[in-house]
């Protein structure tokens, strides 16, 4: 059983029980999407957006998972507008032992419910992040820009088994809370976002921000605190 968990089975204040996590402790990288001019998708209530969502949710994340003992950074603290590729250079440069792409979802029939979260697909791994590993990849002292194309491409395909471990938690810590019938499933995509990173990566679709009825259920207190500690808990894990 994780730290995470251990905790919550106790019922310790988490912010008490770990104030500092120790320096060689798992950096954990979320990435809440959109932000600034970028809104995301639009809420089925006037004024809300996907940027504000996704900010809320990481922070709230991210608390549970300092408290828990885990090193947290986030590729945004505040609204502003992030590019794909500079959310990819920070992961990089912080060393992040693990990514997590947080969204929310939209249709433009506003009639969509569910979750689900992404993985890279291995396709996508040898057609697209060639366009982007130059950029992207973490640096390499004294290795050329060619060798280090073809190690960034090996350390993305030996990820690909652990960013499947870790969709998969995550989507089943999500059933756990919001139930087996919006369950979309684990789902492979070239997310572009997740093409550049070397580290098992992520991409969450936390729910449909649009629906009439799901999108104001997403945004109540007590369902943004399952949630939270769904996703904290699933990105604790092994």
């Amino acid at each position: 059983m994780n730290r995470l968990l251990i905790m919550l089975s106790l019922g310790l204040a988490p912010a008490a029980a770990i104030a500092q996590p120790p320096a060689d402790a798992p950096l954990i990288v979320i990435d809440p999407g959109h932000g600034g001019a970028n809104t995301g998708a639009p809420g089925a209530e006037p004024g809300v957006y996907e940027k504000r969502e996704t900010l809320a949710m990481a922070r709230c994340v991210a608390e549970r998972l300092r408290a828990a003992g885990f090193r947290v950074a986030l590729t945004r603290e505040r609204d502003e507008y992030v590019s794909l590729r500079d959310r990819v250079r920070r992961a990089h440069a912080l060393g992040a032992d693990r990514f997590v792409s947080i969204h929310f979802n939209a249709t433009e029939r506003h009639d969509q419910r569910g979750y689900e979260t992404y993985v890279l697909t291995p396709e996508a791994i040898e057609v697209d992040a060639p366009a982007l590993r130059y950029d992207d990849g973490p640096a390499r002292a004294g290795v050329d820009r060619r060798t280090a194309a073809l190690l960034d491409d090996v350390e993305r395909s030996l990820a690909l088994p652990a960013s499947a471990a870790l969709a998969l938690r995550v989507q089943r810590a999500l059933r756990s809370v919001r139930g087996p019938e919006g369950d979309r499933g684990v789902r492979q995509d070239a997310m572009h976002v997740l093409l550049g990173l070397t580290m098992p990566a992520v991409l969450v679709e936390v729910g449909f921000l649009d629906h009439p009825i799901e999108g104001p259920q997403l945004r109540r207190p007590d369902t943004r605190a399952a949630i939270c500690e769904a996703l904290a808990s699933a990105m604790a894990g092994p």
